[in-house]
């Protein structure tokens, strides 16, 4: 089936669409959970409540952008619902508090893949985590962080900077 013929059958209810939804695009959304959380199961659990979620609003699916954009956006604050009940962003610092950034090392990046920065964004602690992906992947803004967090802008900026001091440090001991 097309993509427009799936969403009119998850529209409809209709069970053989769905699962054929589900199939096209649950690994790139489970992608989507494991980079907010690191437990395999939790993420197992947003997968399912973001496809539900999918499901029952389908209908206000408007079809400007592209639809796995749509989904991705659920499934991001499925991500971030779960994270603010188990109150994990609270671990706010102070961008005045935070240690000068080291200076990264391009080639060592470079040298990098895609798994094992992944896993390395996964090691962050959660908040951390959370405003990373949202700024550095998902695209937000600090503002809309804030918003969307219930934190302060200069909150979202330092989880940010400790993100990155964290990730190049854990970088620079695997080189």
């Amino acid at each position: 089936m097309k993509e427009q013929q799936l969403i009119e059958g998850c529209r409809k209810g209709n069970r053989l669409a769905q699962k054929e939804l589900y199939d096209t695009y649950s690994r790139k959304m489970m992608g989507v959970c494991l980079r907010y959380v690191s437990d395999r199961e939790t993420a197992r659990d947003l997968l399912q409540d973001g496809f539900v979620k999918v499901f029952t609003s389908v209908d206000s699916y408007n079809g400007s952008g592209s639809f796995e954009g749509w989904m991705r956006k659920i499934f991001v604050n499925c991500a971030l619902e779960y994270l603010r009940k188990s109150d994990v962003l609270r671990e706010a610092t102070d961008l005045d508090n935070t240690a000068e950034l080291i200076q990264p090392n391009n080639s060592v990046i470079s040298d990098l893949s895609a798994a094992e920065l992944m896993a390395l964004v996964q090691d962050l602690p959660a908040g951390f985590r959370a405003v990373f992906n949202m700024f550095a992947i998902e695209g937000y803004s600090h503002k809309e962080i804030s918003e969307m967090l219930n934190i302060t802008e200069s909150t979202s900026r330092s989880q940010f900077t400790r993100a990155k001091q964290l990730l190049q440090r854990k970088i620079n001991e695997l080189y």
